[in-house]
């Protein structure tokens, strides 16, 4: 059986459910008929422009942005999805802050709850440094689904490991007959009780 390093901080019992559903090949129709689609945010202008509009919603009054882009070299064996990186650089004798965020590249193919998932965990952090209460509150002030949808990233991000890519031109565009001629899995395998702590992304 797979380790499922991706959901180690969930109850067992979920996790036996993923690694029945990994065994049985259909992690991908329930990731395909929950998200059907992958996001619009084809590059760093783009997600600027999707950032800063969470940003003026939820955080208007919150520091800065400097930088804002997707970014290759954010690797998720690392378990980093994206970074919020706050730099201080002494300029002209006098002290400069600069708030950046940085997004795998991985998130350019694939849905956009996950996208908006991760950009909302990394805006949270302007404001809360650390993964406590007050910081997942803050995320669920910005996506209600927040924990839902971060464990179905962390399904996604284990069937990527294990099978490969779910979000290819042919599972997109394949017939979703198919699937339901499978008989998918309903998957209500998150509640906050199913969540034994809370995970660094």
């Amino acid at each position: 059986m797979s380790t499922l390093k991706y959901l180690t901080s969930y109850a067992p019992n979920l996790q036996q459910q993923i690694a029945r559903l990994l065994e049985q090949d259909r992690v991908r129709d329930y990731l395909l008929q929950k998200y059907p689609a992958v996001n619009d945010v084809p590059n760093d202008a783009a997600l600027r422009d999707y950032v800063m509009r969470l940003k003026n919603q939820y955080l208007k009054k919150s520091q800065p942005l400097s930088k804002v882009i997707f970014d290759k070299k954010i690797h998720v064996v690392n378990n980093a999805l994206g970074l919020h990186s706050f730099v201080s650089r002494v300029q002209g004798g006098k002290l400069k802050s600069k708030n950046e965020i940085r997004i795998s590249t991985l998130f350019k193919n694939t849905p956009l709850e996950f996208l908006n998932m991760i950009v909302v965990h990394e805006l949270a952090h302007l404001k809360e440094k650390e993964h406590n209460k007050a910081f997942y509150k803050l995320c669920q002030h910005m996506l209600p689904d927040y924990h839902q949808i971060e464990f179905d990233v962390r399904v996604y991000l284990t069937h990527l490991e294990e099978k490969g890519e779910v979000y290819t031109s042919q599972s997109l565009f394949s017939n979703s007959a198919e699937s339901k001629s499978r008989g998918i899995y309903e998957l209500s395998i998150y509640t906050r009780s199913t969540r034994q702590s809370h995970c660094s992304i």
